[in-house]
């Protein structure tokens, strides 16, 4: 696994209950500052063997961006169980929501 997969998943995996973070900004922990979409791939591939909270990532604009009408509920219903209002259909207030983790990700705290 490469280290990049490594940290973006030990990113979501510390993203606590009631918070969320973008794509981008996890791709930028990870040292990857233009890989959102490498993020997306990692969420697509990574989200059930290693149980990621998918429901806590969300777009730059504090959307939900999953496509998949079902799936897009699935993750409202979720944040909402956590707390995580929206403040329209599938949006969520990033100043009172997202999750700012200490930039804290080094080659000691990988997988």
């Amino acid at each position: 696994m490469k280290p990049f997969t490594k940290k973006v998943i030990t990113i979501i995996s510390d993203i606590p209950s009631g918070k969320v973070m973008t794509y981008g900004q996890i791709a930028k922990l990870a040292g990857s500052p233009k890989g959102a979409r490498q993020v997306v791939r990692v969420l697509h591939t990574m989200s059930k063997p290693y149980d990621l909270p998918w429901h806590r990532v969300i777009n730059s604009k504090g959307e939900i961006s999953i496509q998949d009408e079902v799936l897009a509920s699935l993750q409202k219903q979720k944040l909402h169980q956590e707390g995580v209002p929206t403040t329209s259909p599938l949006k969520i207030d990033l100043k009172h929501y997202q999750h700012h983790p200490e930039e804290w990700i080094d080659d000691v705290n990988i997988i």
